[in-house]
């Protein structure tokens, strides 16, 4: 029985003894009426005291109860003048005090983490106990390539993006380098914080490609620039020494067989000269003297160039430009190259499929798009997945003659003019190489 039932009780035995008094005879002594009067007041005297020592503090306390199931930290109790009761009010006050202070410093850490997990240069990204998407930060959908609405409550691998397939590949507390078909690399994390019990994943995504770009170019420009010089400055004395010989050579009889082997010989000390030369003009690349062109225009005038090649190897080149393409800041006679490269490699690519299966037409596709993309389409052997994590990387090629050069060359020249670019096959078998500005 709860303690207020008690005071009720007390209360009704109260009323109870007041209305016998009023129907007490009158014939009764006045003796029983005095008792009963006197008793009648010991009662009330013990419920007044009741109140005020029990029911009143109680009703006190339960009011602090509302308050903590309410979350209504700013109110407070006053005391009841009573000193046990008034313990516990002091002891509730403090508490509040304490839940508000610790409130209002989880508000300010998550406002500032908040902030820091928008603002950070590494993309986050949270996932639900069903491993869907529930929050993930600008950098993150940045770095996806794909917009908030295409990644909230859904899986990784549900998301169409090369970077989120390889989140989606990840253990717990796995941190692993991924190196897409964009020449981007990104240092991929996933670990995990507690929430309700349960371990709540996330990951973390740095951007490592800057970093990697100059530790590479550093690397192979010092060893081109001392192959390069080694080797010509050899090749410059050989051959030198073997024109001289093959001077002499001529003018004796019966040497014709030698002087063969000599020309031979100077022509493949040329063409090795030629083959590292090569290699030393990638780490010679200008810095894009950038000005404002017509990106039809430019691709225009790419195509033209092209058509020689492609009707050589019987492809067939189409364009398709968009009039609502704007004009962009970009070095004409770099970019050009780029696209020339692209084609070239999109020729070749044909070349290698015709062989296997001849009676399938080449084509390649050269479109523009609003605002401002390029995108190069080719209908040849495609890319596979293992090739696509190691494209962009210097000196790596899959033609039997092939130097790596090409596609480095191309992504200096696009990530100078701040382009995003990627090249992959796609699920219709076409291969893409799409530039954006």
């Amino acid at each position: 029985m709860r303690i207020k039932s008690y005071f009720y009780v007390w209360a009704l035995l109260l009323v109870g003894l007041c209305i016998a008094l009023c129907f007490l005879p009158p014939e009764k002594p006045l003796l029983h009426l005095y008792v009963l009067t006197g008793f009648i007041l010991l009662i009330l005297c013990y419920l007044l005291v009741f109140y005020n020592k029990i029911v009143k503090p109680m009703n006190t306390i339960g009011n602090g109860m509302e308050l903590l199931r309410e979350q209504d930290f700013s109110s407070r109790l006053g005391p009841v003048k009573q000193y046990e009761a008034d313990r516990i009010v002091n002891i509730f006050n403090r508490m509040m005090d304490q839940l508000k202070q610790e409130r209002l410093r989880l508000r300010e850490q998550n406002h500032f983490l908040d902030l820091l997990i928008k603002a950070s240069p590494m993309g986050v990204i949270i996932t639900d106990f069903t491993d869907e998407v529930s929050q993930l930060n600008p950098m993150a959908i940045k770095m996806l390539g794909v917009s908030e609405s295409q990644t909230m409550g859904k899986l990784l691998s549900d998301i169409p993006s090369p970077l989120a397939r390889e989140l989606a590949l990840l253990k717990p507390d796995m941190t692993t380098v991924v190196r897409l078909n964009d020449a981007n690399i990104y240092k991929c994390t996933r670990s995990s914080f507690v929430d309700c019990g349960f371990p709540h994943p996330f990951y973390l995504i740095e951007r490592m490609t800057d970093e990697l770009m100059r530790a590479e170019r550093k690397a192979y420009e010092k060893v081109i620039r001392m192959i390069a010089h080694e080797v010509n400055n050899t090749t410059a004395g050989i051959t030198s020494t073997l024109d001289t010989v093959h001077q002499a050579l001529e003018e004796e009889p019966e040497m014709g067989d030698i002087c063969e082997v000599m020309r031979v010989c100077i022509e493949r000390c040329f063409s090795m000269s030629h083959f590292i030369t090569r290699f030393a003009d990638v780490v010679k690349i200008p810095e894009p003297k950038v000005s404002d062109h017509n990106l039809n225009e430019v691709v225009m005038n790419c195509a033209r160039f092209m058509d020689g090649m492609c009707e050589e190897h019987r492809v067939k080149l189409h364009i398709a430009c968009d009039k609502e393409v704007k004009d962009v800041k970009i070095d004409e006679t770099l970019f050009e190259q780029v696209l020339v490269n692209i084609i070239k490699n999109a020729v070749e690519s044909i070349a290698e499929r015709v062989k296997l299966d001849p009676g399938m037409p080449g084509e390649i596709w050269v479109r523009t798009e609003a605002p401002s993309v390029v995108e190069v389409v080719d209908n040849g052997g495609g890319i596979t997945p293992e090739v696509e994590s190691k494209l962009f990387s210097p000196f790596f090629s899959t033609k039997p003659n092939g130097q790596g050069i090409g596609l480095v060359f191309i992504r200096e020249v696009l990530t100078r003019h701040k382009c995003i670019f990627s090249l992959r096959t796609c699920e219709d078998g076409l291969t893409r190489f799409r530039i954006q500005f």
